[in-house]
């Protein structure tokens, strides 16, 4: 109870409470993670389920634009018949599982690279951030293209709409680990030349105690909002990609292939298909970087301003 009383009395709670955006960008935030943890709840249909979609409900409207009284179907349906809402809910809870857990993985190998790279320096530090400027002169997109098309191509579509989520968080998580294992380096060489860190030297901790226990908590400022950021970054990559083909597969969508499913009936009179879920992912896209921003002011007292 004491920490929690400390932490609703700390600055960074004060700062949050006087910033009318910040709460605002947390509310939609956390209204998007609740949907998609409840999804199965909160769904009025399976949409995983071929029982429960019927192709003679296909294309039908929004409910405001149809002039069928009592349609269940609150925001349509697709070109398949399955109820969008329902799509929606399971799409958005896929698109942020890949987006957390793909930054997890960037963390994961950034931060170990990085403080490696920082503490050790000499040829290690010169192999890693050369093997780091490598990887940034390709982009997500490319590197990721490139990987999931030499998959399907090596062992076939089948086994990769099994896999699909797996290779997409791979993926998006090893093209994007530089972004980390350069700003902790940079931490990492502040840090290691401080009198903490020679204290720990003289009295025989080993490297890596001093790496992970001393120099570490130290980095995190920088490393929360990268990771803010990075989730966004994810999204859209994975979006992206579904909607180039190489993403979720159709019975499994995720808000980038459901945009795609729709692309091709947008002239045709069905533009809910489409734009009903790009609407949604441009809010979840805006309310997470409004956030970060917000973060990254506040976790650096030269940006913030009275």
């Amino acid at each position: 109870m004491k920490k929690i009383s400390l932490f609703l009395d700390s600055d960074f709670v004060f700062r949050f409470k006087r910033d009318r955006i910040a709460q605002i960008s947390f509310l939609v935030f956390l209204t998007f993670v609740i949907c998609a943890a409840l999804a199965p709840l909160l769904s009025p249909f399976d949409p995983y389920d071929p029982m429960q979609i019927d192709i003679m409900d296909s294309e039908t409207p929004p409910i405001w634009e149809n002039e069928e009284e009592g349609s269940p179907f609150l925001l349509g349906t697709d070109a398949q018949g399955r109820d969008m809402l329902s799509a929606i809910l399971y799409g958005t809870r896929i698109s942020l599982m890949i987006g957390v857990f793909a930054v997890m993985l960037q963390a994961f190998l950034g931060v170990s690279i990085g403080l490696i790279s920082g503490y050790m320096g000499g040829r290690v530090e010169s192999f890693f951030m050369r093997l780091a400027d490598i990887q940034l002169s390709f982009s997500t997109l490319m590197v990721a293209i490139i990987g999931l098309a030499i998959f399907q191509a090596a062992f076939g579509t089948e086994l990769y709409n099994q896999v699909a989520i797996y290779m997409l968080i791979l993926v998006i998580g090893i093209a994007e680990w530089p972004q980390y294992a350069r700003t902790v380096r940079a931490s990492v060489l502040a840090e290691r030349r401080k009198e903490y860190v020679d204290a720990a030297r003289v009295i025989g901790l080993p490297r890596k105690r001093i790496m992970f226990r001393h120099i570490l908590p130290n980095t995190l400022s920088p490393i929360l909002v990268i990771s803010t950021v990075q989730v966004a970054n994810a999204i859209i990559s994975e979006a992206s990609l579904s909607f180039l083909g190489l993403g979720m597969p159709v019975n499994r969508p995720s808000l980038g292939s459901l945009i795609n499913s729709g692309f091709e009936f947008v002239f045709s009179g069905s533009w809910w298909i489409t734009f009903i879920p790009a609407f949604v992912l441009i809010i979840l896209i805006i309310s997470i970087n409004m956030l970060g921003d917000w973060l990254r002011d506040v976790l650096n007292p030269r940006l913030y301003k009275d």
